[in-house]
């Protein structure tokens, strides 16, 4: 393992990546610290540390929006656009066909979207200011409003999603991993101590033993740890043969080999994908006042639990046919000569992919959220009622460091290093 770290140094390429990447992370905490002009900042905390939908906000946003920093909207505004624009290529035939077009194509979907989570990210940050001008803590005001003091805090806001957009994309570019799920990692990983910490007194003050609630948060941590390395593993391998061919003078040999279909193929977008529609309404309550006892009923409780495993289980399925197309791929099977050994090439191959999809997809979506709500429903069940993030602050981690482990050692082995399994 050691030999593998000094080995990724060794790689100027790579070292390089994970030096530009390490930097941007440290100006995202950097703009996560900074707060808005015009923002009581002490006040704001008081009212986030609560809990609730606020509670729920800051999570997901590194702790960023107890100081309304510049960052303070954090990664939500693009995931609920990136989803929205998901779904719209799978109904409207224009963004269908610019997804067909290859590159070009998904520059001009990219491009929407990048303008969708502007709008959104402007939307968001006008409810913030007009929820927090409206309320005090112990007498003092979040923010004394102003037009000018709102203009102000509203384009801090906006730029900053604009910026966080940037950074991502320069992750996903010059660095390495995903650039948005790094971003969303490390704005978990800046919350977990601190909710860890909450969990623990919570139930010592419940059953009157610090080492108790030590002791709960270890074993879930562990147990969610464990089945998520378990889910990203397991897969199903299609035996595919090709055919010999024979193309101008040269005769190509067949061969044999197999298509991996993972259990999990979505990985954890499932959870970030359900997590941010559970957000949507919240923020849609910052401009309707009616809907916050329903925007705060969707982050807890029991109805909390079944929205979420719906949707886990919904998007599983949704984003598993956009990765893996069964049509799209029995036609390039059979473009290039190749076929699965007992099924005939074309729509039947389509037909069986399809099968095979369903019926490793469903225990697939079950575990992943049995695996997200199993730390939740567990210290629910203890006394502990605030639960902004489940297994899913885990799950999250643990799929993310694991991808981007994954393009480290490709990197690597190119290079002819040993990666970190061997």
């Amino acid at each position: 393992m050691l030999r593998t770290f000094r080995n990724i140094f060794k790689v100027e390429d790579l070292r390089r990546k994970i030096l530009f990447t390490l930097v941007i992370v440290l100006l995202y905490r950097l703009g996560s610290a900074i707060p808005s002009p015009g923002v009581n900042t002490q006040a704001l905390g008081k009212l986030v540390e609560e809990g609730g939908i606020l509670g729920f906000l800051n999570f997901f946003s590194g702790g960023a929006l107890a100081q309304l920093a510049i960052f303070g909207l954090g990664i939500m505004p693009y995931i609920t656009s990136a989803i929205i624009m998901e779904m719209l290529v799978a109904v409207i035939p224009k963004l269908k066909q610019w997804q067909e077009e290859g590159e070009s194509g998904r520059r001009k979907i990219t491009q929407v979207t990048r303008y969708m989570t502007l709008g959104l990210a402007l939307m968001q940050s006008i409810g913030l200011v007009y929820t927090f001008s409206r309320q005090d803590v112990d007498g003092t005001p979040i923010i004394q409003f102003t037009w000018l003091k709102g203009a102000v805090i509203v384009i801090t806001l906006t730029a900053g999603m604009a910026l966080l957009m940037w950074f991502g994309e320069l992750i996903t570019e010059r660095g390495i991993g995903n650039g948005m799920s790094i971003l969303i990692f490390i704005s978990i990983i800046a919350r977990v101590p601190t909710e860890f910490r909450t969990l623990i007194t919570q139930t010592e003050l419940r059953y009157g033993s610090i080492i108790y609630g030590i002791l709960i948060t270890v074993i879930m941590s562990l147990a969610v740890i464990v089945a998520v390395i378990y889910l990203d593993q397991g897969e199903r391998r299609i035996p595919v043969q090709y055919a010999k061919q024979i193309r101008g003078r040269r005769m190509t040999m067949g061969g044999t080999t197999y298509i991996p279909l993972k259990i999990n193929t979505s990985g954890v977008i499932p959870i970030i994908f359900a997590s941010s529609v559970i957000f949507f309404p919240t923020m849609l309550a910052q401009f309707i006042p009616g809907m916050k006892g329903f925007a705060e009923s969707l982050t807890q409780g029991w109805l909390y639990f079944v929205i979420y495993t719906g949707m886990i289980l919904f998007f599983a399925y949704f984003y598993t046919y956009i990765v893996f197309d069964p049509y799209t791929q029995a036609e390039h099977l059979k473009k290039y000569g190749a076929f699965v050994p007992g099924i005939r090439p074309g729509t039947p191959t389509a037909v069986y992919f399809g099968k095979v999809i369903n019926r490793i997809t469903l225990p697939g979506s079950i575990g992943l959220a049995a695996v997200a709500l199993l730390p939740a429903v567990a210290f629910y069940f203890f006394g502990t009622r605030e639960i902004p993030f489940g297994g899913a602050a885990i799950m999250i981690i643990v799929g993310v460091a694991l991808e981007t482990m994954k393009q480290i050692e490709a990197q690597l082995q190119m290079r002819h290093y040993e990666g970190f399994l061997k």
